[in-house]
């Protein structure tokens, strides 16, 4: 049955994800990062191509993909976040890179997770990612303050369609 909810859903990721709320998150990363040393990307996936649901690919392999894909390890002190939404699953995955990682705990990121999955049940789907953006932020603003410095923004602010 998975196979036939991600035939169905190869478009809803342009559907729950308009301009509109794509701008909206490009603009909470770009104040987040203003405020930690911290690269947040954020990707939105409607389906996942289909030689990997053959293979019984879950989420969080898929995720650890993207994470590779958009380069997101590749950050000067390792502190690259990925917000990976997967909309046939209705799944969230964060992927931290080894310098967040060594001091966040895993458990922080299902909640911020879980805060995102209530607002995307309801079909908010804006107000589900900016508010795991602003979770996000408060993580990293407590491991990883900027205090005063300036973050050199190394990774895109704009949320990636895949």
């Amino acid at each position: 049955m998975r196979w036939l909810t991600h035939l169905l859903s190869g478009s809803s990721a342009k559907k729950h994800f308009p301009p509109s709320t794509l701008d909206a998150i490009q603009h909470a990363i770009a104040a987040s990062e203003h405020r930690h040393f911290g690269e947040i990307v954020f990707a939105v996936e409607g389906n996942l191509p289909q030689g990997e649901l053959l293979r019984g690919h879950t989420s969080r392999r898929r995720a650890n993909e993207v994470f590779a894909h958009l380069r997101v390890w590749n950050t000067e002190h390792n502190t690259g976040v990925l917000v990976y939404v997967l909309l046939a699953d209705h799944a969230i995955e964060i992927v931290a890179d080894r310098g967040i990682a060594a001091k966040v705990a895993e458990d922080e990121w299902g909640e911020v997770c879980a805060l995102m999955q209530q607002h995307f049940a309801a079909g908010s789907y804006q107000s589900g990612a900016l508010a795991g953006v602003d979770a996000i932020t408060q993580i990293l603003v407590r491991h990883f303050p900027a205090e005063g410095r300036r973050n050199a923004d190394e990774l895109p602010d704009r949320p990636v369609l895949l």
